[in-house]
């Protein structure tokens, strides 16, 4: 129906006009100037955190959890009737609840997903997806969105699975066989809104809101055992020119763009994994962005924290008002993830020359937190929530407690671990490193085994490392000692090795190959000024800590120093294999994950074209199966052999000033205890909660 035909039906219908025999009394279209005001709300890489609980350390966990963002939703409703409630996703992976219902007891096309039966109690109008929806394969993700991807060999399982009950769109994604979306690649949400006339009286206007979704490109590399010929990914830009125009003929009054990705403002590419920034210029009126779990715009609550180091640094050139909440003039907003923000763009719309035209200068922009209010008082769960999904939280519960049967004399934790800190990440290296060892030793494949004589060596990178606010970081077994040893339990290896999705790759490289490969995770540091006498962050942003790989090899065989006051690219000094420096033309087989060898965190020849092992095992899987031998043969692990062999440390430098390391409080002396000597001093919390360490780089 064209735009003035409905805005003429709506006018008419608002006024219950009835004419004799059957013809509608002649009524005005509605009139020029009249306004309407609504909120688009957002919500962002959920991660299957429902409840406010943390399923690796069996606590509660008020900074996250859906159950607390409905109480942000039920507020935000009573301000702005007028409103539309969307998901950008990575919505169903990211806890134990989400592993349990897709992998270790999947759930059945008769049941839905406990993150989905929240949802649409909370009744949202739309969603869209994001790269972790894929992680667990096409088949489940067929099932549990109750689509037919029309992907020869993914079949949905027959009748209607339980599934979210608000409509899903899917823009730049389509089957490889058939040329076609997977998933509508737009939907049009048609809504009746109360409006002000000219006159002030109050009347019921139709607004037709379309919304477009994308996901990064790269979905290929990190799900390729998942993808691979199934499916192909068209870049944002190119995706919402084509439309963006069909959301408008079919009468869309607003186009929303849901980009599961972050603001990237340099030059476009359809291979950006984030290119938010410039579907801008593609003519929407609202965007919503995730997947880097930032705060955007800045929080408005008294005290927030400081602009994200990635978005500060954007020159003024790129038109990317931070504080507001604007992109090229484009409202823009970011929740953050896990729950803890809602994102909330407030919009006034005018009725001007046939059609509703938006008004920048009555639009508003808030990532909205749980404190918000005074910014202190953090806000309480909704109490409709829990009861929904009692029975998967108990059963998570239940499942995170089952025994591995190996015990821990240490801690392993990682909240030093930018510091030098091993004890949560060796064990891991140390588990991909035997596994890729004897997959070649056994391997029967020519090629693998001529690969014998090279070394091996492991990088892993510590996943939970204050991302995701100061609760995110791995500790298990705290208090361990060899006097108090600590059980290990099924929760244990995804605290140590977050992503269930990953599986274990190895690569082979050069000793040119490997120095570019530290270069790169070193990059996570800032360049630290030892003249200057104001505080220096030592890690100026954790948005991507994800990219820090650590190094090892067997009886630490690697060892390597970063040298903070030289540029990115120019820090890895002191790097050596064997007691002897490594050579550009060295061999070595490195063991990683997919996401990894396939080129995720632009490592300089990391691509793919590398890999020489592509295992069928998960990474978890096979920390879990290493603990599980270690079990069997040892009964335990020790921090003599499995969490203080630290291949890596700084170049030494004494700082006129302050340098910080933020970390969650109350943890000096666990730094103290297993040796972490550079960490001379805990300082006040910042305003995201974490505590300001002071960083000795002279130790």
């Amino acid at each position: 129906m064209k735009q003035a035909n409905w805005v003429l039906l709506a006018a008419m219908t608002a006024a219950g006009v009835v004419g004799c025999g059957g013809e509608a009394n002649p009524v005005p279209p509605v009139q020029e100037g009249t306004t309407v005001s609504l909120a688009l709300m957002e919500t962002t890489d959920l991660h299957a955190n429902v409840m406010s609980y943390n399923y690796y350390s069996l606590t509660e966990d008020t900074s996250l959890g859906l159950e607390r963002t409905a109480t942000l939703v039920s507020a935000a409703r009573a301000e702005n009737p007028n409103n539309v409630l969307l998901d950008n996703g990575d919505t169903i992976q990211g806890t134990l609840l989400g592993d349990l219902q897709a992998v270790t007891k999947p759930v059945a096309c008769s049941e839905t997903m406990a993150i989905h039966k929240v949802m649409n109690a909370m009744k949202f109008d739309g969603g869209g997806f994001g790269n972790h929806e894929f992680n667990y394969g096409l088949p489940l993700l067929s099932q549990i969105t109750n689509t037919d991807f029309g992907i020869p060999g993914v079949s949905k399982p027959a009748g209607n699975c339980g599934a979210p009950v608000f409509p899903l769109a899917l823009s730049n994604v389509t089957g490889v066989a058939s040329g076609k979306p997977i998933v509508q690649p737009t939907a049009l949400l048609p809504r009746t809104f109360r409006a002000t006339a000219p006159d002030g009286s109050a009347l019921d206007v139709k607004i037709n809101i379309g919304i477009m979704s994308f996901v990064p490109p790269q979905i290929l590399e990190w799900d390729q055992k998942n993808l691979a010929g199934k499916v192909a990914v068209t870049g944002a830009v190119e995706a919402a020119r084509q439309y963006v125009p069909a959301l408008r003929n079919k009468g869309a009054d607003l186009v929303v763009a849901l980009s599961h990705g972050g603001l990237d403002p340099s030059p476009y590419s359809p291979k950006m994994e984030n290119p938010s920034y410039h579907l801008t210029g593609t003519g929407i009126d609202a965007l919503l962005i995730g997947h880097s779990h930032l705060i955007f715009p800045k929080g408005k609550e008294a005290g927030a924290a400081a602009l994200d180091a990635s978005f500060a640094a954007f020159p003024a050139s790129a038109n990317i008002d931070a504080v507001n909440g604007f992109v090229n003039g484009v409202p823009t907003v970011m929740a953050q993830s896990w729950g803890r923000r809602l994102g909330i763009i407030k919009m006034t719309l005018v009725y001007q020359g046939g059609k509703w035209v938006v008004q920048p200068a009555k639009t508003s922009v808030e990532s909205r937190g749980f404190k918000y209010t005074d910014g202190k008082t953090n806000i309480a769960a909704d109490p409709a929530i829990a009861p929904l999904v009692a029975t998967e939280h108990a059963a998570t519960i239940a499942y995170a407690k089952q025994p591995l049967g190996v015990s821990t004399d240490f801690e392993m934790s990682s909240y030093f671990a930018l510091a030098g800190d091993v004890s949560a990440i060796q064990l891991v290296n140390q588990a991909q490193l035997d596994y890729v060892k004897n997959f070649i030793a056994t391997s029967t494949d020519a090629t693998i085994a001529s690969y014998k004589n090279i070394p091996v060596i492991s990088c892993s990178a510590p996943f939970k490392a204050g991302r995701n606010g100061p609760s995110d970081f791995t500790d298990v077994a705290p208090g361990a000692s060899a006097g108090a040893p600590v059980g290990l339990q099924v929760r244990n290896p995804g605290d140590l090795y977050l992503y269930s999705n990953n599986n274990l790759q190895a690569v082979k490289i050069k000793g040119s190959d490997l120095k570019a490969w530290l270069e790169t995770s070193a990059k996570q540091f800032a360049a630290i000024n030892p003249a200057l006498t104001t505080e220096q962050d030592l890690v100026p942003s954790y948005s991507t800590i994800y990219n820090y790989d650590v190094f090892y090899a067997e009886g630490n065989a690697l060892t390597y120093q970063i040298d903070v006051t030289k540029p990115a690219g120019s820090r890895i000094v002191n790097l050596v294999y064997q007691g002897k420096p490594v050579a550009d033309g060295d061999d070595f087989i490195v063991a990683t994950n997919d996401y990894r060898a396939g080129g995720g965190g632009a490592v300089p020849g990391i691509d793919g074209s590398k890999t020489i092992i592509k295992s069928p095992d998960a990474n978890q899987t096979v920390v879990s199966n290493y603990l599980a031998a270690r079990g069997k043969a040892t009964g335990k692990v020790s921090l003599a052999d499995n969490g203080s062999a630290r291949s890596w440390s700084f170049v030494k430098v004494a700082t006129a000033g302050p340098v910080i390391l933020r970390s969650a409080p109350g943890h000096l002396g666990l730094a103290k205890s297993t040796g972490i000597t550079a960490v001379a001093a805990e300082g006040s919390l910042d305003a995201s909660g974490f505590a300001k360490y002071t960083i000795d780089l002279s130790k």
